[in-house]
């Protein structure tokens, strides 16, 4: 599965995001329990995955950020 832009990333809504993170943490949880019991082929994909989920979050932060400043 290819990885998304950033760009990609950010014009999703926030249940979008949050929905995707849940995907990619639960693809995370089985490419870790698959390492444990078997070879995993490409051992990348935990880094991806990782990163991917790290700019979901940033993303998710920053749009919390804009929303209380614009509150204040």
């Amino acid at each position: 599965m290819p990885t998304e832009s950033l760009k990609e990333f950010r014009s999703m809504a926030p249940d979008q995001l949050q929905a995707r993170e849940e995907e990619l943490r639960q693809e995370l949880f089985k490419l870790r329990t698959g390492a444990s019991t078997e070879k995993v082929k490409d051992i990348s994909k935990f880094l991806k995955i990782k990163k991917d989920i790290a700019r979901i979050k940033t993303i998710r932060r920053s749009n919390e950020l804009k929303t209380s400043t614009a509150q204040a």
